[in-house]
């Protein structure tokens, strides 16, 4: 089992991560997204395509772009579409 953990507060679960470029990405249904906030921030991966980002939020406490999802994956990374990988301190384990 992985999860996702910031500030104490567990944002994903899953057995069923998949890991690209060692990165966890999670299934939607295992994502708490009540945790989540849609970022304006996007960017582009040459391989995996365009990335939407999340802020994770904890009552004031906010990390800003810390999650991220490929709603349109490149060929050959579709089995990631809309799946949310973690980053900058969110601890993944």
């Amino acid at each position: 089992m992985v999860s996702a953990i910031w500030n104490e507060a567990v944002i994903a679960t899953s057995d069923e991560t998949i890991v690209v470029e060692g990165n966890h990405y999670f299934p939607p249904a295992a994502v708490e997204f009540g945790l989540l906030e849609m970022s304006p921030h996007t960017s582009v991966c040459p391989i995996k395509g365009s990335a939407r980002y999340y802020h994770v939020r904890m009552g004031e406490a906010i990390n800003a772009n810390a999650a991220w999802t490929y709603p349109e994956p490149s060929a050959g990374y579709e089995g990631i579409r809309d799946h949310v990988a973690f980053w900058k301190g969110v601890a993944v384990a």
